[in-house]
């Protein structure tokens, strides 16, 4: 009897220490893999409690539509910077309005978040596609380095790891994202699959499509590849022409609704009273007028030399 007990309780205390080694390793283990992650994916370190706020507001749901917007923007922005951005322009034009204008009180407030909310409008809805503009421009590149690395005998997974080294963002930046996935067992279909959710574009479809039957089918694909990036140049070569030629039109799409308003002000800070006539019956259906024609000239000259390839 003593001798079963010897044996339970022996096996007992060498079940615990077996249990205490692999808790040990496995804490061990995952240090490191905290680690790994931070490295490939570092986190900003925040100090004062302003940005510990803004954290705070980043990581609402609410702010995620927000952080898409300034993503596909190219604005390298965070949603509380962005805000805060916001706030001090509208401050700073209160007092522009109010000090220097010499603007009634009602103005001064009403129509800085009139122009704010306008700004804010504009900016997304003319870089709304920004980010992608820019990424399909280094898809040229991209495929030339692609090509190159298959001619050298490289894999793909070996080519996207020399992109992500090579390209400057905001290319270099998602093929890195690309890479990182793949080396963590990631699936080269699944991995361009994420990069698609954000870029969305007629090209860079062309471009998952292109790698993804090549690799199932095999092929050349350096040179397929090369006839893709000759294909990328010429558009963006010509794109480059149409911006160049339609770029006058476009300034003066903004100096036209700029220099009116800018010379009322001007004349009302001169003469005392000059816009007051304007808060009148008859002068607000002139200034909704003159507010509706500088919107629709901006419009129409954007909308003539928005010329699509």
């Amino acid at each position: 009897m003593n001798l079963v007990v010897t044996i339970l309780y022996s096996l007992a205390v060498l079940s615990f220490l077996f249990s205490i080694y692999f808790f040990l390793g496995y804490r061990s283990q995952k240090k490191e893999w905290n680690q790994t992650v931070k490295k490939i994916f570092p986190e900003e370190e925040r100090k004062s409690i302003i940005s510990r706020w803004g954290e705070r507001f980043d990581e609402r749901e609410s702010s995620q539509a927000l952080k898409n917007k300034l993503h596909n923007a190219n604005l390298k922005l965070l949603p509380s910077e962005y805000l805060g951005i916001l706030i001090v322009g509208y401050m700073a034009l209160f007092v522009l309005m109010f000090s220097i204008f010499s603007m009634p009180i009602m103005v001064s407030v009403l129509l800085p978040l009139v122009l704010i909310t306008l700004v804010n409008y504009l900016l997304f809805y003319f870089r709304k596609n920004s980010y992608e503009h820019r990424f399909n421009d280094q898809l040229s590149e991209v495929c030339r380095i692609l090509g190159n690395a298959a001619r050298s005998g490289l894999t793909i997974n070996q080519g996207i790891d020399l992109v992500a080294r090579e390209v400057s963002a905001p290319a270099g930046e998602e093929f890195k994202r690309i890479s990182n996935e793949l080396k963590m067992g990631v699936t080269l279909e699944n991995a361009l699959r994420t990069v698609q959710k954000r870029n969305k574009s007629r090209d860079f479809n062309l471009f998952i499509a292109t790698l993804l039957i090549q690799k199932k089918t095999g092929g050349n694909l350096a040179l397929t590849l090369e006839t893709m990036a000759n294909t990328f140049e010429d558009r963006k070569v010509l794109n480059q022409i149409i911006k160049t030629m339609t770029s006058e039109q476009k300034y003066i799409s903004l100096i036209v609704p700029i220099l009116p308003i800018l010379l009322l002000l001007v004349m009302n800070n001169v003469i005392d009273g000059f816009i007051d006539p304007l808060w009148s019956g008859f002068g607000l259906v002139i200034l909704v007028l003159f507010l509706a024609a500088i919107v629709l000239s901006f419009i129409l000259i954007r909308k003539i030399t928005d010329i699509k390839v």
